[in-house]
C-alpha cells in the first residue's frame, strides 16, 4: 500500500503524544485542491470503515480510505529537517506533475 519512514513514524508519534490522540491511527488520503488538482491530508481518527486499508509501522496504525488509496499506493511518507524547510514530504510514484510547494499533485 504505502511506505513511512522510521523518521516520520516517529514524528507522527510524537504528535500523537502532543495532541493527545495516544491510540488513534493516522489517515491519509487526497482530495480535490491544490494548483495540481489533488492534495494530501493527514490526520488522526479513532475509527475505520468499510473498504478502508490498514498497515501498521512500528505501532503506529496507518489508515487509507479505499478512493484514496489508487492515488497513494507506492508512495512514501518522510520526514525531513532542513535549511529548505521542515516537514512531512510525499514521494508518489503515481503523480505526472507536482506543484511547487510540493502539497499538491496529478496523475
Amino acid at each position: 500500500m504505502i511506505e513511512i519512514t522510521p523518521r516520520a513514524v516517529a514524528q507522527i508519534k510524537k504528535m500523537m503524544l502532543q495532541q493527545g490522540q495516544e491510540g488513534a491511527a493516522l489517515r491519509v488520503g487526497v482530495k480535490p485542491a491544490g494548483c495540481s488538482g489533488l492534495e494530501y491530508v493527514m490526520d488522526f481518527d479513532r475509527q475505520t470503515g468499510p473498504g478502508d486499508q490498514v498497515q501498521t509501522f512500528d505501532g503506529l496504525r496507518v489508515v487509507v480510505d479505499q478512493d484514496s488509496l489508487a492515488y497513494l499506493s507506492g508512495i512514501q511518507l518522510d520526514w525531513g529537517e532542513g535549511l529548505l524547510g521542515t516537514g512531512f514530504k510525499f514521494s508518489n510514484p503515481n503523480a505526472s506533475k507536482t506543484c511547487g510547494c510540493g502539497k499538491s499533485f496529478s496523475v
